[in-house]
This record gives structure tokens, sequence and C-alpha cells, in this order.
């Protein structure tokens, strides 16, 4: 009889982008140091190639293109992934038979990112187990459960009813029905399915979640129960792997030197993530209310950040001149280490999930500018559920950018957040020490993992 123990393989199936990758390589690296071969499949993008080099160890196979990617110009994201899913199934199948070729019948499973589901077809044909990874938090996926059942034309229909937008969805407080992320990802309709598609769990014996029962602990619960297959809570997965993640863009590291001259707790640092645009006119307002607020500040500023400027070569001369009193732009930062730095005193942040985790982790309070969708939820708990940050909401204004600055930095009300962010550090960092509930998960998710 086949020994299933000698299966020591992992395939990962990462999202081509920043905050997918990290997380999926984070927990490569968590799997690895308890004895597994890490393979990677990844679709043909330079960029994540090189960054990827660095993660010592893996091996790294590429899924071929099968469409011309032409074919998905004008789409919404919603229906570009579906697509996407449609186009990769063949090629992937592929991919994962020649793997068992070439490294013999030892892959324990694949591990895929919830929004690369075509990988299950091949799960299924080779009869490999599979687990699925969301990168986002439990909250999100329990959203994606409550919009996978809802109908379009009715949820548009009450979400016109104040009434309704406000309501609490049952069992899962405080999230309301206007709470539910369907921002920025094209029309209703077509999300509405791809969340059909995402949460459908297909032949997946899990799902592993970026997450911990001290943050998220009803959530988790839901959807155990929801789900109807296991839930391993992994996170905060940076810590889990000690490492911060490969980056797809140069850090600079000229900002630590920088942050070592300023005051404790001083500093607000800020980063909108990896795809965020703002005008220049926002940038200036910005500028202007961090420049008036007289605390020092770390910006980052990445090329075509800026709409209509290639970056902080060329900048406006009136931001250069406020930068040089009083900050220092980079155009990519070590961030877990700038957060991590006893200078910063606040992260101006757009709250995706990863800065999220590893703000916490630091016990760093946030401004919160969310975006789009998820971050929008991810920036309600900060400011309302954990109650570690403020949100600024409408549009960026100095005088309101000036006050939620120093609100954060200088005032009772910031102390306070830090107080409860510092808390919730102390919890997080306890998860995935000997005896955490992160910790107890991993080793239960490596045990399923070897026995399968």
């Amino acid at each position: 009889m086949e020994n299933r123990a000698e299966k020591r393989r992992i395939v990962l199936v990462p999202v081509a982008a920043q905050g997918h990758v990290t997380p999926m390589m984070q927990l490569g690296v968590a799997l690895q140091l308890k004895g597994f071969s890490i393979t990677v499949a990844k679709r043909q993008f330079k960029q994540i190639s090189s960054s990827l080099q660095h993660v010592p160890g893996f091996d790294f196979v590429t899924i071929p293109e099968s469409s011309d990617m032409s074919e998905f110009k004008g789409l919404g994201p919603a229906e570009f992934l579906m697509k996407l899913n449609k186009t990769n199934e063949a090629s992937f199948k592929e991919c994962i038979s020649q793997l068992l070729l070439q490294q013999g019948n030892d892959i324990a499973c694949i591990i895929y990112d919830k929004l690369m589901y075509f990988c299950e077809a091949a799960a299924k044909e080779f009869k490999l187990p599979s687990i699925i990874f969301s990168t986002s938090s439990a909250t999100i996926q329990v959203c994606y459960c409550v919009l996978s059942k809802l109908e379009a034309e009715k949820f548009l229909i009450d979400m016109k009813d104040p009434e309704m937008q406000d309501k609490v969805l049952e069992g899962l407080h405080p999230l309301r029905y206007k709470d539910l992320p369907t921002s920025g990802f094209g029309p209703l309709e077509p999300l509405l399915e791809m969340c059909r598609e995402v949460v459908n769990t297909r032949t997946a014996s899990a799902i592993i979640i970026n997450t911990a029962n001290s943050l998220e602990s009803s959530s988790l619960s839901w959807l155990q129960q929801e789900l109807g297959i296991t839930v391993y809570p992994l996170g905060p997965l940076h810590i889990t792997a000690s490492l911060p993640g490969p980056s797809l863009l140069q850090e600079d590291r000229s900002c630590v030197e920088w942050l070592n001259k300023q005051t404790p707790r001083s500093v607000i640092y800020i980063s909108l993530g990896s795809k965020a645009h703002m005008e220049t006119k926002e940038m200036l307002e910005m500028a202007w209310g961090l420049s008036n607020s007289k605390q020092p500040f770390l910006w980052v500023i990445r090329p075509g950040s800026i709409l209509g400027s290639d970056g902080i070569e060329s900048l406006p001369e009136e931001i250069s001149k406020m930068v040089l009193e009083r900050g220092y732009i980079v155009k990519w930062a070590p961030q877990i280490e700038v957060l991590a730095h006893p200078a910063v005193g606040g992260f101006w942040s757009h709250c995706g999930w990863n800065s999220t985790l590893e703000s916490i982790v630091e016990g760093v309070p946030m401004i919160c500018r969310p975006l789009q969708g998820e971050q929008k939820l991810n920036a309600m708990y900060i400011e309302s559920v954990w109650r570690i940050g403020i949100q600024l909401e409408g549009e960026v204004e100095r005088g309101c950018v000036e006050r939620s600055v120093k609100r954060l930095i200088m005032e009772e009300e910031g102390a306070g957040m830090r107080e409860r962010a510092l808390v919730l550090k102390e919890k997080l960092k306890a998860t995935v020490t000997s005896a955490g509930s992160s910790y107890n998960a991993l080793n239960e998710l490596v045990k399923d993992l070897k026995t399968q």
C-alpha cells in the first residue's frame, strides 16, 4: 500500500499581486520549517518571478498561458477573475501532470489562493488533496458567503432603504448589510457570481486563513459551521514564518536611518499599498495637512501612485519643500521594520489585510483611508470593533488631515488607541507561541497533511 507519509511536496498557487504573494510565501516557509518541500506554481509575470527568487529552498514552475491577454481587455475585476479561472484550468492540469512525471507521485497537497479555484479541477482529476488559502480576513470570507446567496436585483432595491442598510446580519454583529464589500469589483451580478465560485469548496478538505482567534473569533466560528470543512486560522503568518515576505518593489532602507534620528512615537508613517492612485490635488492637501500638524512623517510614494506623475522625482516643488522641512519620502519601505521602529507613532494606511495585521502586531494605531470594498470593512473593524484607529472619510482636506494626525499622535484619544493596540499586539503574539491558537492550528494542519 502507498505510504502517504512519504508525500512531502506542497504545491502553492498564489495570485500574482503583492497582497496575495506575500502571505502565500510566508505560509510556504512555515510549512517548509515543518519538513515539507515547497513548489510554487505561478503564472507568467516577470515582476513576480524576480521577487520570488529571494525565497530560499522553494522550487518554481510556470503555469503556461492558455489565452491571449488581449481577450481580457475591458472586463471588470470579477469578470476578469472568472475568465482567468476558465482559461487556466487545462494548463494547470498539464502543469501538475508534468510535476508528477518529473518528481514522482510525491504531492501531499495543492494549496491555492481562494481566487485561483481553477486548481480544484486538477486536484480532482489526479486525486490529490487540496486546501484553500484566504489572504484576507475571516470576516471578508463571511461576506463572500453572504453575497453568494443574494440576488442582485433584490439587493440593489434593498440597499435604497436606509433601515435595510443598517440592518445587522444575523449572528454577525456588528456587520451590517451596507458593510458588505461590493465596491471596486465592477457590476454587482458578476461580483455575486464570482462570490458563488469562490465560496464553493468543491473537493477541498479545509481552508487556511491568515488571521487569529483573538481578532475574529465570531467570524471563524461562523465559517466553520457554514463551510462544513476545517478552518485553520494560522495568522499572523509573518510572525509564524519569521519572514516579511518577498517585495515586488525595491525597498529603500535609507528611511530606517532617518527614523533613527526621530523622537519616540512621533512619526506618522504613510503607505497606501501597492496599487492605490491619487490626484495631485489630494497629494497637496495631504502634504499641507501633514506639514501643519508639525509631526515628522515618512511617506511612501511609489512610481505611478500619483496620476499623471512619474513619482517622487516629479513632485510639485511645493510638496518637495514641505518634505525637506519635516518629512522623508521613499518609493517603497521595509514596512514591518518601519512599523516596529520606536519612532513610529501612527500608520496612515489603505487598510489592506496584510498592512492591518502588521500594524496590530507592532501595536501601532492607524489613520484609515480605505479605497475599496474589503479595505473599507477592515477600516470599520479598526475604528469601531478593535478601536485602534480613526477613519478619514470624504475628500482629503488639509485641516482634516492635520486634525487626524494630532488626534492619533498627540492627544489622549490616540493614547487610548495605542493602549488597546498594545493589548491586541500581545494577544496576537501569544497565538503563534507554544499552545497558542494559531500555533496549535498549524500543528493540526501539518498532522492532517501527513495523513491525508
